[in-house]
């Protein structure tokens, strides 16, 4: 049963108690409001981040946070390059963001999986969550209709 079906029963067996009907109505309507929204986060090669991006923009994703990150893999060696020792355990990556309906998720995270692969070890990992509530700095509203495109 998903939770608004539960919010739904929860309402009917409370129905007889005037004073306790308001704040069903509202749990009910603040459920429908803020479900259906995911955060993808994706961390993928930087050789393969215009690749993804133009990839991600012919999908119809407008918008997306990116940024340089840093994490420690699995291989540590020393190695020498110029005569100047260095370490390959840091590894360079981009970590994109995204927030989206849930009708965009699969086609997101399919357009990342197809460019980014490359078949070897390190081609970055997908993470999808849900998201609570968004909101919009500039109008005030929330919840997925934030998400809509407004021109």
């Amino acid at each position: 049963m998903d939770i608004l079906s539960e919010c739904r029963t929860f309402a009917s067996a409370i129905a007889k108690k005037p004073n306790e009907r308001g704040l069903v109505i509202i749990i009910i309507n603040k459920v429908k409001r803020l479900k259906g929204m995911k955060k993808i986060e994706a961390i993928i090669r930087k050789t393969k981040f215009e690749d993804v991006k133009e990839a991600l923009l012919q999908s119809d994703i407008d918008w997306f946070e990116y940024h340089n990150v840093h994490g420690i893999g699995q291989s540590r060696q020393e190695r020498i390059y110029r005569g100047v020792q260095y370490s390959t355990d840091v590894i360079e990556r981009v970590a994109l963001t995204i927030v989206c309906r849930d009708q965009f998720v699969e086609p997101t995270v399919k357009v990342i999986l197809n460019v980014a692969h490359t078949g070897e070890v390190g081609d970055g990992r997908i993470f999808v969550s849900d998201m609570i509530d968004t909101w919009s700095i500039r109008t005030g509203e929330h919840g997925d209709t934030v998400l809509r495109d407004k021109k």
